[in-house]
């Protein structure tokens, strides 16, 4: 494997791995935002159905990451 190779699988177990993944799923949680308000003006309950469980899978990959964040910093004996 190369350097690069190896740099690139490390980052996504680095504190900016995990910050740009908590990023990048937070704003995933604008287009269901934004597919739940379509779904209301269109009366579709399937479409609020798929949103609703869109946000769930956000929520609960916010909460995975946010744990593996406080995981990493358990290592530092400066965030306590």
């Amino acid at each position: 494997m190369s350097a690069m190779a190896k740099k690139a699988k490390n980052f996504k177990k680095s504190k900016t791995g995990l910050y740009v993944s908590l990023a990048s799923t937070a704003f995933g949680g604008l287009s269901v935002a934004k597919q739940i308000k379509m779904a209301r003006q269109d009366n579709d309950f399937l479409r609020l159905a798929d949103a609703a469980v869109s946000a769930a899978a956000i929520v609960t990959g916010l909460a995975i990451l946010y744990r593996e964040l406080k995981r990493l910093g358990d290592d530092d004996v400066l965030l306590g």
